[in-house]
């Protein structure tokens, strides 16, 4: 058993090297039949794989595959791979893949095109998806709205199990998901949600609103996309009804799509967090200009915000020249408080994106950040303390040459002292800063790990020199 278990990693990658050996034997005959009978043959995985592989056939691909296989292989393509094959399509193989998509997948594709393209494909349409498309793409950018699916089934709650069956037969095919059947009267308003489970264990004869408990978990067209994942998350569901103002089900939106959302965020926040804007594209597709726009914002901001830094040392310039020591401390000062910050922000936007934190929990952030800070800041000040301690034994000994001089337990103290301050101050600005932004209504990832460790080296300078001037006034000060 554990030999073959051994071998399917090498038994993959040989089916695969011959997929690609078969492949281009096809390619290279020009037989448009056999290449159709062998693409609609392979897993749509693996047909993906060839249009990443063989970027040049990639529209090849799509036009011989069966348009019902080709839309569920464009579907699950990298944005710009779409783009491309689009573009090179005939028109009639383009209006084809383009009605055969799910509504969502087809309006989540166009809505990243210029609006010229756009108004062009949308007249490929036929009448009934250009209008659901069009319907869609209505909704605000990054809501609820433009996720779902018109595609679902419904019954009325005085239907029988056995008409409500009829129903799934009928319409069940063209539906996104049948695990969920929804409840509506005859107004459109959604009264329930019942799982497909419940159906099939209940007697022909029953009446759906037997079934029914009215305890139907939605979503707002409206709302953020955000909104769904947290409900998807905390209520363990594979579909979840979407409706208006006025309860009128409009449509339903799946997993699939909401862990496409959730990978989105993640990659938007990590961008955020690192210092830039969401750049929305891959890194080596984003024309460069674009990029340089994405990167400069905040690397302004991070550059007029250290001037102020230089600004805090300038005033503290006779300090430093009557004390030259306590220069050398300064990066080890403010690269400490810096990481703190950058820890304790890092933690806390990723505690609220995942739901573990709420604003409400701000206090016990802010307790548990100053013990935090209090113990870390305790354990670099000991290290610091005992660095200087132990480089002055070695001078006692003649090994190394004195630096600190007769006041070198003061300039100690001054160390050990500051970081505990310091590294207390970034822990707390790091974890503050992103419940402020986020209870002002901005997006907590903008107070990225570099603007937190700019803020606490600004302080840091301050902190730093007046603990020196506790310690040394009157000595070295």
């Amino acid at each position: 058993m554990s030999s073959y278990f051994w071998r399917m990693p090498e038994e993959s990658q040989i089916e695969k090297n011959e997929l690609r050996v078969q492949f281009t034997e096809i390619i290279q005959t020009g037989d448009k039949l056999r290449l159709r009978s062998f693409l609609d043959d392979q897993n749509i995985s693996d047909v993906a794989d060839l249009v990443y592989e063989f970027p040049d056939q990639e529209v090849e691909i799509i036009a011989n595959m069966s348009i019902h296989r080709a839309a569920i292989v464009f579907k699950i393509l990298e944005f710009q791979e779409k783009k491309r094959i689009i573009q090179e399509l005939q028109p009639s193989i383009t209006a084809e893949l383009l009605n055969e998509l799910p509504a969502d997948d087809r309006t989540d594709f166009l809505e990243g095109l210029p609006s010229n393209v756009v108004r062009e494909l949308i007249k490929l349409l036929d009448p009934e998806e250009r209008k659901i498309t069009l319907s869609l793409l209505g909704y605000p950018e990054n809501s609820i709205g433009r996720l779902m699916t018109p595609d679902y089934v419904y019954v009325y709650p005085w239907n029988t199990i056995g008409e409500a069956f009829a129903t799934i037969r009928k319409y069940g095919k063209d539906s996104e998901t049948i695990n969920i059947i929804y409840v509506i009267n005859e107004k459109g308003e959604l009264l329930d949600d019942i799982r497909i489970r419940e159906f099939i264990l209940s007697a022909p004869d029953k009446k759906v609103s037997d079934l029914m408990d009215n305890r139907v978990i939605k979503l707002n067209a409206y709302d953020d996309q955000e909104t769904a994942s947290e409900e998807f998350k905390i209520n363990n569901r594979v579909a979840l009804p979407v409706v208006s103002q006025s309860n009128k089900l409009l449509g339903i939106v799946t997993i699939d799509d909401i862990l496409w959302v959730a990978e989105e965020e993640f990659s938007e926040d990590m961008q955020k967090i690192g210092g830039t804007e969401a750049l929305e594209q891959p890194y080596l597709e984003i024309p460069f200009f674009k990029l340089i726009k994405k990167r400069i914002g905040w690397l302004i901001i991070l550059f007029l915000s250290e001037l102020l830094t230089a600004t805090a040392m300038a005033y503290f310039n006779d300090e430093i020249a009557k004390a030259t020591i306590l220069a050398m401390f300064i990066p080890l000062i403010m690269s400490s408080g810096g990481n703190s910050g950058s820890q304790a922000s890092t933690l806390i936007i990723q505690a609220m994106a995942v739901g573990e934190l709420k604003l409400s929990d701000w206090w016990r952030v802010m307790r548990r950040e100053i013990f935090s800070g209090i113990v870390l800041g305790g354990i670099l000040g000991i290290i610091g303390f005992t660095r200087i301690f132990l480089w002055h034994l070695l001078m006692k000994n003649g090994i190394i040459q004195d630096l600190y001089g007769p006041s070198w337990l003061l300039v100690a103290f001054t160390v050990g002292v500051s970081l505990i301050g310091v590294v207390l101050w970034g822990t707390l600005s790091g974890s503050m800063l992103p419940i402020l932004l986020k209870r002002s209504g901005a997006d907590p990832a903008v107070s990225s790990a570099p603007f937190v460790a700019t803020l606490v080296d600004v302080t840091g300078i301050v902190i730093y020199f007046s603990v020196a001037f506790l310690f040394l006034k009157g000595i070295l000060l």
